[in-house]
């Protein structure tokens, strides 16, 4: 690539790498937004068992020969800068205003929903799908608990299903792990650098991507309807998770911090200032993903329109392509 693609390519990265702090925005869908989606998933479908095994046995030059580092390099340099300049501001957010910052992310995740149920093809099957996924997630995000373990085989199981969740279009991955409970401990690793915890988190991002994120994303080219459907269910239930005002049923101290062990989900007993603030900011999330749903349809009406002007990269890759 030339200097301008790479520059292209890292500001799309910062892109998709401001989604994926922000829980209910999809580092996919900014992707998919910004064009670079089938060349994501190529990138990803070149680190395989393949070129680990060359790279292993010293055959490091035909290992990095499969590799699409040209892409691969400028855009996780954009996602990381855009990860470890938001993660400071979103973890005091978090401590200061937690209420509101949870309306934010509703409205966000709320609008994302609808994004992805808009290109379910319905069908009995796709349906079942999507009851399957709002009952399954309801009960389970019930059954998490509000503390998980902060050990270091969970945080590579974190790593593992929030990487599978950044490469599916309406899906995050910081949503992800806001379900299991691990979201604040991440997002305060990376302003602390704490090393060891952010070291497990990309093991388990490498596996993710090596492994069940390619099961994914074969399971979208030939199911494609009923794996989004059953995604969006997915979402529907697990909303029970982000809903902003909750009661504290029980707490317990450590050192300086206090630990949530359950809560519940209420509606706000008076319409004051937080309530007020709460409702705006949800729809101010509502108003950006339909804004940038907008941009992407815009976008592919113009591709359709003009479907000769598309440049594809000698490295692009379709993710059916062997």
């Amino acid at each position: 690539m030339n200097l301008k693609d790479t520059a292209m390519v890292t500001v799309k990265g910062a892109i998709m790498g401001a989604a994926d702090v922000i829980p209910g925005v999809s580092g996919g869908t900014m992707a998919f937004i910004t064009g670079i989606y089938d060349r994501l998933i190529g990138a990803i479908n070149s680190v395989d068992l393949t070129t680990l095994r060359l790279f292993f046995t010293g055959r490091f030059r035909e290992s990095f020969a499969r590799v699409h580092f040209a892409f691969i390099l400028p855009l996780v340099a954009g996602v990381f800068f855009s990860v470890f300049t938001l993660a400071r501001l979103i973890t005091s957010l978090l401590t200061d205003h937690p209420v509101e910052v949870w309306a934010f992310f509703f409205g966000l995740i709320t609008a994302s929903i609808w994004v992805v149920l808009k290109e379910v093809q319905w069908s009995v099957k796709a349906g079942f799908g999507f009851a399957l996924g709002t009952v399954g997630a309801w009960f389970l995000v019930g059954m998490i608990p509000v503390a998980t373990p902060n050990t270091w085989w969970f945080t590579i199981i974190a790593g593992i299903v929030s990487i599978i969740a950044m490469v599916l279009p309406g899906i995050s991955g910081s949503f992800i792990l806001v379900l299991i409970s691990q979201y604040r401990r991440i997002m305060e690793a990376v302003k602390g650098l704490e090393l060891d915890t952010l070291g497990f988190f990309y093991i388990g991002t490498m596996i993710g991507i090596i492994g069940f994120a390619r099961i994914l994303g074969w399971l979208l080219a030939r199911q494609r309807a009923l794996t989004l459907a059953v995604l969006s269910g997915f979402m529907v239930g697990a909303m029970r998770k982000v809903w902003p005002f909750k009661e504290v049923l029980e707490s317990t101290t450590v050192g300086s911090k206090t630990i949530v062990l359950a809560e519940r989900n209420v509606f706000p007993h008076a319409m004051d200032a937080v309530v007020w603030r709460a409702v705006g900011l949800a729809f101010v999330g509502l108003v950006i993903v339909i804004a940038l749903e907008l941009v992407a349809g815009s976008l592919r009406r113009k591709e359709r329109r003009n479907p000769h002007e598309r440049h594809r990269d000698p490295e692009e890759r379709h993710p059916c392509d062997p």
